[in-house]
């Protein structure tokens, strides 16, 4: 069964800060630019050397500030409430979690997550099903990791749950693009003590070597 990150058991997760910085992905995975805490920077590192000759991670977020995390949250609950007229605040806050966190667990303002996919060396974007941020409304639930896809989809979904779990990196199985390290949901699903990363602010951060 899934766990969603408006899950009481995400929240309840204890935060022992590590005090890592943000620094910036480097530009060959990131050439939008991002931030993300140091060592999740290293483990994206790492995880794209494992990739086969001629592919890449190409990250396109890491760091967001809690307005726009809240931003992103207004406009989609006011999606799903059109979609599901019939659910109360509740079923509204939990349908709206399969797509953007809750602001007070959410990964992405702790520096801890970032949306990924794979490119080619000429920069190409790979097929992985959907769009990046394609809503579970607008490709009728292909968003999730383990829904139906192509074949070939499905490979490019693999070989990239491949190279960032070999680093420690987890899924958001809503959002096929989703992955973190350090967070609240991180440690729920590694069974990790404690997340390493709470909310940070984007002055905090330096150039990664």
């Amino acid at each position: 069964m899934t766990i969603l990150l408006a899950d009481p058991r995400v929240s309840a997760v204890p935060v022992h800060e590590s005090g890592e910085p943000l620094v910036r992905v480097p530009d060959a995975l990131a050439p939008l630019g991002a931030l993300v805490r140091r060592s999740l920077a290293d483990r994206l590192v790492l995880a794209d050397r494992t990739l086969p000759a001629g592919l890449r991670l190409r990250v396109v977020e890491g760091h967001r500030s809690p307005r726009s995390q809240l931003a992103i949250i207004e406009r989609y609950a006011a999606e799903v409430r059109a979609a599901h007229p019939d659910a109360d605040d509740e079923q509204v806050r939990v349908l709206t979690s399969r797509f953007v966190s809750p602001l007070e667990v959410a990964p992405h303002v702790a520096g801890a997550a970032v949306d990924l996919t794979l490119a080619d060396a000429t920069g190409r974007e790979l097929d992985l099903g959907t769009p990046i941020d394609a809503t579970p409304e607008q490709s009728d639930g292909r968003c999730f990791f383990d829904a139906p896809v192509s074949a070939a989809s499905r490979a490019n979904r693999d070989l990239l749950a491949l190279a960032l779990t070999t680093v420690g990196l987890v899924n958001y199985p809503t959002e096929w693009w989703h992955w973190s390290y350090g967070d609240r949901y991180w440690a729920l699903v590694t069974g990790a003590p404690a997340a390493l990363y709470g909310p940070v602010d984007a002055g905090r951060s330096e150039r990664a070597a």
